[in-house]
């Protein structure tokens, strides 16, 4: 089972009032209904949402959908369940804010969205028939809605965004996609819905997958300054051959030479490693910044010498 089919599942069972009823249902014949003058048809491959939807005509037209099951398309392994509702169509398309003086709206009136139980049924509903959201175990962040028209796409994202989810509309094709990248935002949306199974197994993926990433940050970051270390000492190795090279090592005094052969025979190590090094084998303690002093006199030293082969190369 999908991690979207999860959450319709869940939400699916959520007791509302009739107001709250009304919103819902809207949503899902505007999102998933045919209709005609004498006809009403929803169709669905969650069997938890059909049956949601014959609740929901039941409790408050006191209408019985029809329902009837096919296979899905393109043959796949899921039934298509196909609800058909024939008594007071005008009366319930009225009703539902989907018509007005038998012109169907592009979105709906204000009641049907006026508070915020009103706006979260709404949502529901709109989840119910076309949501998907991605389980965060298997793949990044994203849920969206697909619809078809410009002006209920954007409507979509404004009610989104009075929650501050950041939602966008993109084109695709002949259609809109109404859609949610963040990980935090998408479950923001989850609780909104009242899924608060769903929500918990969210976070807790995502915690985990932040954690990881943090420590992978961390591991990196720790590579990076290893090898930034490694290329430090190398460099100072260099110098150092260059000192010997032209017989400038003498002009060291005592401490910074013994600093000089240490690193030599300690390449690889660290200044911190170093400094202990040095200070157990010569029981003299000397200190990072003290090692990071005595090293520093002889880049300076080194890089004299550079400039003074430079000029004469270029005489």
């Amino acid at each position: 089972m999908s991690f979207t089919s999860t959450v319709k599942n869940e939400i699916s069972t959520i007791f509302l009032n009739e107001t709250n009823h009304i919103s819902e249902l809207s949503a899902l014949v505007k999102t998933i209904g045919n209709f005609e003058q004498d006809k009403i048809l929803l169709s669905t491959e969650n069997v938890s949402v059909a049956n949601r939807i014959f609740q929901l005509f039941k409790n408050i037209y006191d209408i019985q959908a029809k329902i009837t099951v096919r296979n899905g398309y393109n043959f796949n392994k899921n039934y298509l369940y196909i609800l058909e509702v024939t008594n007071k169509v005008s009366f319930i398309l009225n009703d539902l804010s989907i018509l007005k003086d038998s012109k169907t709206l592009s979105y709906p009136e204000e009641y049907i969205y006026a508070d915020d139980d009103l706006i979260r049924s709404y949502l529901r509903g709109v989840f119910l028939g076309i949501g998907s959201v991605n389980d965060p175990e298997k793949s990044r962040y994203h849920l969206e809605f697909l619809v078809e028209n410009k002006e209920y796409a954007e409507f979509l994202s404004r009610l989104l965004n009075q929650y501050y989810l950041n939602s966008k509309v993109l084109k695709r094709e002949n259609k809109y996609m109404i859609y949610m990248k963040e990980a935090e935002k998408i479950s923001d949306f989850l609780k909104l819905l009242g899924a608060s199974k769903a929500v918990m197994y969210y976070e807790n993926i995502r915690i985990y997958r932040e954690s990881k990433n943090m420590a992978n940050r961390l591991n990196n970051c720790e590579q990076a300054n290893v090898d930034k270390s490694i290329q430090s000492a190398s460099a100072l190795v260099h110098d150092i051959e260059l000192l010997e090279e032209v017989g400038a090592l003498e002009l060291l005094d005592e401490k910074v030479l013994e600093v000089a052969n240490y690193r030599r025979r300690y390449p690889e190590s660290s200044l911190t490693e170093l400094s202990e090094i040095i200070s157990i084998e010569t029981g003299t303690k000397i200190t990072k910044s003290g090692l990071h002093h005595r090293l520093n006199k002889i880049k300076l030293l080194a890089e004299k010498i550079k400039k003074k082969k430079k000029k004469k190369n270029k005489k």
